[in-house]
This record gives structure tokens, C-alpha cells and sequence, in this order.
């Protein structure tokens, strides 16, 4: 018997593929979306602010550390004043400030809020009016601000001493004007970039109960940029969310990338978080400093502006303003001092002018 010769295969003409490829109905459906998708992305710019009309009349503050001044190497005072004195400097007059428990209880037991009262006392000099974070986790590297002497304690102790820290700080600010508002921890469940110790919603009620104890100010939470939201969290007074555009990547690849979030995105999260707890949203963190791979002494001022040039700092302004809150804490007024003071005023000059244009 004569074996049946199979169908003759002819070899793969991979010139051929594209079009064989695109006959698909399916594919040419996807191909036309991503296309879409694609153009809508990169001239984001062009049509956003029509679509999302700019914010006016913002009410502009800024996160102060004296941690980072000295890491920079400036005198804290001196970056300060500039910052809030409204006649030659920056004219800000809303400030989120740190009660780092390893500065203010380097010693157990021993507290000593000198600095913080000054930093306070000087805000009232100028006017303005002071939001002050809380707890463990508050702004700057490492962000677990925990004192040398509570590494080794016992889970039980540990959370006793921290909770008697903040009790302290917020009854000794609680009569003081200045002082408006609690920040309570900061981007508390954010596991990105640092890990605190015993981050549980258990402990995190706890803390509220006890500031709510103490204190009748308001009281507010924050979460990250591209995810969060008020799950585990106790029902503060308002939420903040921070916003990031450009940053140094290590993780599925080394180099630099921009948020590809969209502004419907952080407006579509923010309305949802607003209708589901009543409460109010803001952008209680806008970058305006670089990110790059190295602490910022260590950048070139070319390597600095991959991240945060005077270009950027226009284009996240009108970012953030298209998002639609109205109260925004800009981060890395500490920078844009450092670098006037090396002989670049460009960034200090870009941002007071963003500001004020913001303002309007």
C-alpha cells in the first residue's frame, strides 16, 4: 500500500507575518486601542487642561525637615526663615513639620522638644500654621524614625514607649494655636520603601484613640502615590495622597521613569475615597526635588534636573493643579535653598513663581 503523501509545507516567509497577523480581527481591535492609547499619553500635556481645568486659588504649604537641611549641610534657621519670610523669600504660610521620636527622646524618658518649639515659635512669627506628623513613620529617610534604644525591646514595651512619646508630644502642642492639625504616621501600610516595625491595623487604632484622647484637632492620614486607600485605617478628618512624577528606578530595571498614572486616575481615586468617607482629599506631598540614585550632594546639577529641572517643575505644578485639590504640601524646599546657595537661583525662582501663579 502507498503511503498518502501529507500536505506540502511551505517554509515560513517571516516578511509575511505582519500582514497575516494584522487579517486578524482581533488583533487590529488591540493594535488600534494601544495606538490610541499611546497619542492620548504623549500629548497628555496639549489637551489636559482643557479637559481638566487648572486649580486656582491653591492653598500652597511645604514640608520642612531639619533632617534634610542637615544633610545638605545648610543651617536649618537660615533655610527656614527663607522659606516662610514673604518679602524676600518663598512667603510660605502652611507647613507640615516632623516630631521625629529618635531627636526628641534620644534617651528613654528623656525628652526634649527645644528645636520643635522653635521651628514652631518661628512659623508663628511668620504667620503661618503648622501641620504636625506623628508616630513612628513621618517624612524623610529612613522614614522609621525609632531612637538606638528601642531597637531591642520586646513587641509589648516597644509599642508602650512609642505610645507614651506621642501621647507627649500632642498634649504638650494640643493648646498652641499655631499647631492646627495631626498627621498620624505617614503613608503608614506604604512597604515600598521601608518596613516599620509591627505596622498593624491594631496599632494604628491605638494611636488614633490616644490623639483623640488628647486632642480635638483635626486628624489626618496619607497614602502613596500610585496605590492606597482607607482600608485599615481609622475614619480621620481627612486623607492626603502624594503625587510623584519622575523618580530613579531599582527596581524591574535601573534608570529613570515617570508615573504613567494619568490625571482621571488620581481624580477618579480621590472621588471615590471623598464619596465613600465623606472626608476631604488633598496632595499632602508634590514632588519638586530630584530622585536620582544618589542623595542629592552627591548629584551633579546635571544629573538632578533628570529628575527635577525648571521644566519639570512647571510641568508637575500644572500636573497636580489638573488633579483639582485645592491644598497642596509641596516636598524639597530644603533643595531649592541648597541649590540657590550654590549659585543656581533658577529653581528657587521657578517655584516661588509656580506658586504664586498657583495662588491667583
Amino acid at each position: 500500500m502507498k503511503k498518502s503523501k501529507g500536505k506540502k509545507k511551505h517554509p515560513l516567509n517571516w516578511r509575511e507575518v505582519p500582514a497575516r497577523l494584522w487579517r486578524k480581527k482581533w488583533l487590529r481591535v488591540i493594535a488600534v486601542i494601544i495606538t490610541i492609547l499611546l497619542v492620548l499619553f504623549l500629548t497628555a500635556r496639549f489637551w489636559n487642561p482643557i479637559i481638566f481645568p487648572p486649580v486656582k486659588q491653591a492653598n500652597i504649604g511645604m514640608s520642612f525637615s531639619v533632617k534634610q537641611t542637615q544633610m545638605l549641610g545648610l543651617d536649618w534657621r537660615e533655610t527656614y526663615r527663607a522659606l516662610l519670610d514673604e518679602k524676600t523669600g518663598m512667603g510660605i504660610k502652611h507647613l507640615r513639620l516632623m516630631s521625629y521620636w529618635d531627636l526628641y527622646e534620644p534617651e528613654q524618658g528623656k525628652m526634649d522638644f527645644a528645636q520643635l518649639d522653635e521651628e514652631i515659635a518661628i512659623a508663628k512669627e511668620y504667620g503661618a500654621d503648622v501641620s504636625l506628623a506623628i508616630g513612628l513613620r513621618q517624612p524623610r529617610w529612613p522614614e522609621c524614625h525609632e531612637p538606638d534604644w528601642a531597637t531591642n525591646m520586646d513587641e509589648k514595651k516597644w509599642q508602650a514607649a512609642l505610645l507614651n512619646y506621642i501621647g507627649a508630644v500632642v498634649q504638650r502642642y494640643e493648646k498652641n494655636s499655631t499647631v492646627i492639625s495631626w498627621q498620624l504616621e505617614n503613608e503608614y501600610y506604604n512597604g515600598l520603601f521601608a518596613n516599620c516595625r509591627l505596622a498593624t491595623p491594631t496599632r494604628l487604632q491605638t494611636e488614633y484613640d490616644l490623639v483623640r484622647h488628647y486632642s480635638k484637632k483635626p486628624i489626618w492620614m496619607s497614602m502613596s502615590d500610585q496605590f492606597g486607600y482607607t482600608k485599615d485605617m481609622p475614619t480621620v478628618d481627612r486623607y492626603g495622597f502624594s503625587v510623584y512624577r519622575v523618580v530613579y528606578s531599582t527596581g524591574l530595571y535601573n534608570g529613570y521613569m515617570t508615573f504613567p498614572t494619568p490625571i482621571w486616575y488620581h481624580r477618579l481615586r480621590a472621588a471615590i475615597i471623598s464619596q465613600t468617607t465623606g472626608k476631604d482629599i488633598f496632595i499632602h506631598e508634590l514632588q519638586m526635588e530630584p530622585w536620582a540614585p544618589t542623595d542629592i550632594p552627591y548629584a551633579s546639577y546635571k544629573e538632578q534636573d533628570k529628575s527635577m529641572s525648571v521644566n519639570q517643575i512647571r510641568e508637575s505644578m500644572l500636573f497636580a493643579r489638573e488633579i483639582g485639590a485645592k491644598d497642596m504640601y509641596l516636598w524639597g524646599g530644603e533643595w531649592w535653598y541648597w541649590r540657590q546657595q550654590r549659585g543656581d537661583p533658577s529653581i528657587w525662582n521657578t517655584v516661588r513663581e509656580e506658586i504664586n501663579k498657583a495662588e491667583q
